[in-house]
């Protein structure tokens, strides 16, 4: 195949699945690391690609952002573990916030019964799944709903939380990274998660390691703002081990 060729089949698949990475390309094509990111720097030097951490992302994809099913499907097995290591952080007849976010919400979900928490969360879902629950005292924080995430936004909100201080907050980022931070299409989104942040005496960041090195739009705190990180295994030891260094626990589930 020549580079024109397989570069074109490389925009096709970052267009399909929304990001290519380096390592897996180079499988696919049968070519070497640096081929591939060759043809990512050409990709990038046409304007049709953005290379990220690891790989690249279709220009447009900054302020792209799926929909609650297609997230909900979306690394699905990496969730799941991530929520059950998640567990281990709930405090014991604590209080805590729960975030917008579908691996926050396999936490919600997977909360055990005999569990004595006060939560609050700003997320329709997490609700949903935790209004019947016997051991929860449930606060529901109110605001604007976007369509997209079912999350209350805007001033009330943002009032909400500065209210309050929690032992412990489950956020969730559509990106996070030591260069540019955590990272969400949604300004709105995004103060509401900065004010959260700020409510919370521990912060634990929970995201697929997909996430690593991706840039959106808004931006809402540094990765040292986040006390512990449980991701996957999909994160390289090394990529951990460089957010260790910068004072962020790792717990690659």
């Amino acid at each position: 195949m020549y580079a024109p060729e397989r570069q074109q089949e490389i925009l096709r698949l970052a267009r399909d699945g929304g990001r290519v990475d380096v390592l897996s390309l180079a499988e696919e094509f049968q070519v070497t690391a640096e081929t591939i990111r060759r043809d990512l720097k050409a990709l990038d030097r046409a304007g049709l690609v953005r290379r990220v951490h690891g790989g690249a992302i279709p220009v447009g994809r900054l302020d792209f952002e799926p929909d609650l099913a297609e997230r909900e499907s979306t690394a699905a097995d990496e969730k799941d573990r991530i929520a059950k290591a998640a567990l281990a952080e709930l405090p014991t007849e604590g209080t805590m916030i729960l975030d917008a976010g579908t691996t926050v919400a396999r936490v919600a979900a997977a909360i055990p019964l005999e569990a004595s928490l006060t939560v609050v969360t700003h997320s329709l879902p997490i609700a949903a799944r935790l209004a019947d629950h016997p051991g929860i005292q449930l606060h529901l924080v109110g605001g604007r709903v976007r369509h997209r995430t079912r999350a209350a936004v805007d001033a009330w909100a943002l009032r909400a939380y500065g209210e309050i201080r929690a032992d412990v907050l489950f956020v969730a980022a559509n990106g996070f990274s030591a260069e540019h931070g955590l990272t969400t299409p949604d300004l709105a989104e995004a103060a509401v998660k900065r004010a959260a942040v700020a409510a919370a005496r521990r912060v634990v960041l929970l995201a697929d390691s997909a996430k690593y090195g991706q840039e959106h739009f808004a931006r809402f705190g540094d990765l040292s703002d986040v006390d512990l990180l449980i991701t996957d295994s999909g994160l390289s030891p090394e990529d951990s081990a460089a957010i260790e260094r910068g004072g962020t626990e790792v717990v690659r589930a």
